[in-house]
């Protein structure tokens, strides 16, 4: 299973829109993708820090899973102050 993290960074003023958006957008569209397992948001409502969390199987997932990136930061682009960051782990341990 393959973890993809993208740090995130909103306006403190913009996070409950930020989660409305993950919920009711993002969420849903992952849902439709293949390998798509979980997901989850972090967020720090006095920073406008956020983490999005999305867990995938790994065969053969990983171009869907980078075309689903794109389209996935489209949806809350309009709310970002920064450019996220984003990483590829392996799940080793899960519980």
């Amino acid at each position: 299973m393959q973890a993809m993290v993208v740090d995130l960074r909103i306006s403190p003023l913009d996070t409950r829109e930020l989660v409305r958006v993950y919920r009711d957008e993002v969420v849903p569209l992952a849902r439709k993708q293949k390998g798509f397992r979980s997901a989850w948001l972090l967020t720090d409502p006095d920073t406008g820090v956020g983490i999005s969390i999305t867990l995938w199987d790994t065969d053969g997932q990983v171009g869907e899973i980078e075309g689903f990136y794109d389209e996935k930061v489209d949806k809350f682009a309009t709310l970002l102050t920064e450019t996220p960051v984003r990483k590829h782990y392996d799940l080793n341990v899960m519980s």
